[in-house]
C-alpha cells in the first residue's frame, strides 16, 4: 500500500491505495483415461509436452489410469490452453482418443 498526502488550506488528508497486484487465475490440465491410448503414449505426452520427469510422468500415468483422470499441470489459462491443444493434436496424429481438458483451479 501507498500512501498519498494532500494538502486543502488548514486541512491535511492522507489516502492509502491498495497496490497489490491480482493474480490471473490458474488452469489444471488434465488428461483422461480412455480404453486404447497406451501408456507409454501418455508418459511420452508427459515428458514431452508438461516437461515432466520420468518418475513422476509414470505416477501421473498410473493416476490417469487408475483414478480416470489426472493432473498433468497447472499453468496460466493461455498455457494451459496451448498444452491441451498440442497434447489433442499429437493424440490425434498417432490416431488415440486421448482426451485433455482444462478447468479453473
Amino acid at each position: 500500500m501507498s500512501d498519498q498526502t494532500e494538502h486543502h488550506g488548514q486541512e491535511l488528508t492522507l489516502t492509502k491505495t491498495d497496490t497489490r497486484t491480482e493474480h490471473p487465475p490458474m488452469f489444471r490440465v488434465l488428461l483422461h483415461n480412455d480404453d486404447y491410448t497406451p501408456m507409454d503414449f501418455v508418459i511420452m505426452v508427459l515428458r514431452e509436452v508438461f516437461r515432466k520427469e520420468e518418475l513422476q510422468a509414470v505416477q501421473i500415468m498410473l493416476a490417469v489410469h487408475k483414478r480416470g483422470l489426472g493432473v498433468a499441470g497447472i499453468y496460466p489459462h493461455e498455457v494451459a490452453e496451448t498444452k491441451m491443444h498440442v497434447v489433442t493434436e499429437l493424440a490425434k496424429t498417432h490416431e488415440y482418443p486421448l482426451k485433455c481438458t482444462i478447468e479453473v483451479e
